[in-house]
């Protein structure tokens, strides 16, 4: 397989040539990451269910309808796009219209001023662009990871590339909560300073600028990809091009079930537990947040232990997945990551393990210095450390039981994959949440969807063994 991908090489690289390439790839993740770990995860998502909105269960369930129809929308788009791209379209142009719309759609964010409630759809509109132009732009940039090294080191640069994001996200999380957003209360960051910018905390225009400063993080950091990564020879788009993509994508559907069965049922089984991990990273820091009246420092400080956590596994699950396997580090990173969910609901303000009693956390004490708090990061930790070697492990995985010819396409049916049921999950959280006026009996609908893709992928995914491609 890795000799069909170098085949049709007019000259092999050089080996700066090689690196840069390499290096441009991995900054996308890199330059993406500030989308996930801070408006996402940790900052934004629970300031505007607890700040902006100022109803947990409302903000909650409007955060899950947003982040569900974005998602069906990029699922929608994914897979046609890749169609297209494949007739021999340069992806290149396609990864910067999408990073155009992620920019735009970040800056957005801007507008949830505390109280102004006739913004809510602006932002919520806001985040969907964000979340569409993110999800398309890395199908296309997936889509280029097989050309640009040999099948048996696709795990180990999957999971650099996960790491790398991770550190991405780390720092750019140390430096808004430690230099931006400050404690409404007492006016200082997480470092104990004041803000490297005055900022009006009655605004909150520390938690808002979250999504500008994301966008300028991307914008930043993205470049090495457009500079230094090779991408295929720009060919003019025309009409003919468009309609034999769509009719190529016709034809795939069919060929992917018909003569690509392993790769249909692998398809089908991350659609559900992709589903599931999304919606813990979702809303595990919104539920942290109302349980525990976290503010933007503690969540901050919350997340880089998280993302130090994750950028180890990520790390660790590269490395194993050239020796074990994807498949392996799949199932049995998915089986941690289900435990410590779990786990991470078991805990609220009065108990942990869903039954032991233990004593509330005391208002304006030291961060983690209850015993609800430091079960909780515990289960949360090991969450951090399962979540990379899902994710790179993933599209490792695709990357060695898709055709060549078909990388981009199939890529798209990955992206499809992970987000055609994606609101399946928010939306069973925003309902279960609204109706039942409890964050962690909508939450725990999550682990359906991640119990039922461990399951899938046990029973009936065939993988190649390690990164040399063939079959068991």
């Amino acid at each position: 397989m890795a000799r069909e991908r170098r085949h049709g090489a007019k000259q092999p690289p050089t080996k700066e040539k090689r690196r840069g390439a390499l290096f441009g790839w991995v900054m996308f993740d890199w330059a993406a990451q500030p989308f996930y770990t801070l408006v996402v995860t940790f900052l934004f998502a629970p300031y505007f269910v607890n700040g902006f909105v100022g109803d947990p269960a409302r903000g909650a369930a409007l955060w899950a309808y947003a982040t569900g129809i974005s998602q069906l929308i990029a699922a929608a788009l994914a897979p046609v796009l890749g169609a297209i791209t494949d007739t021999g379209q340069p992806r290149k142009p396609w990864i910067g219209g999408f990073s155009a719309l992620l920019v735009v759609g970040l800056c957005g964010l801007w507008f949830a001023v505390p109280g102004q409630y006739d913004l809510i759809p602006v932002v919520l509109i806001s985040f969907g662009l964000a979340m569409i132009g993110v999800e398309l732009a890395t199908v296309f940039t997936n889509a280029m990871m097989p050309s640009l090294i040999t099948g048996s080191r696709l795990g180990t640069l999957s999971g650099i590339g996960w790491a790398t994001g991770y550190v991405g996200g780390l720092i750019s999380l140390v430096l808004i909560a430690g230099l931006v957003v400050a404690d409404p209360n007492t006016g200082k960051t997480l470092l104990g300073l004041q803000p490297l910018v005055p900022l009006d905390p009655a605004t909150r225009e520390g938690d808002r600028l979250i999504g500008p400063f994301s966008a300028a993080w991307y914008v930043i950091f993205v470049l090495p990809l457009f500079l230094f990564t090779p991408d295929r020879s720009a060919k003019p788009l025309m009409a003919g091009a468009v309609r034999a993509g769509l009719v190529q994508l016709v034809q795939s559907v069919k060929d992917l079930v018909r003569h690509h069965g392993q790769v249909a049922l692998f398809l089908l089984a991350r659609m559900l537990y992709a589903d599931g991990l999304g919606a813990v990273f979702a809303f595990g820091g919104i539920y942290a947040a109302t349980v525990f009246g976290w503010g933007a420092m503690v969540l901050g400080l919350f997340g880089i232990v998280l993302t130090i956590a994750g950028t180890i596994g990520a790390l660790f699950g590269g490395f194993l997945d050239d020796r074990r396997g994807s498949k392996a580090v799949i199932a049995a990173s998915l089986g941690v990551f289900i435990a410590a969910s779990i786990g991470v609901l078991s805990v609220d303000s009065n108990h942990v393990l869903f039954m032991h009693p233990v004593a509330p956390k005391i208002p304006g004490s030291a961060p983690f210095s209850s015993a609800g708090e430091q079960v909780y990061l515990a289960f949360a930790i090991l969450i951090g450390l399962a979540s990379g070697p899902i994710q790179a492990s993933s599209r490792t995985l695709l990357a060695r039981l898709c055709p060549p010819a078909k990388l981009t396409e199939f890529f798209g049916f990955f992206a499809f994959s992970g987000k055609v049921t994606a609101f399946a999950a928010p939306l069973a959280i925003g309902v279960v949440t609204a109706l039942s006026g409890s964050q962690r009996l909508g939450i725990s609908m999550s682990l359906i969807f991640l119990l039922a893709g461990l399951l899938m992928l046990l029973l009936w995914v065939r993988a190649p063994n390690g990164g040399n491609g063939a079959y068991p």
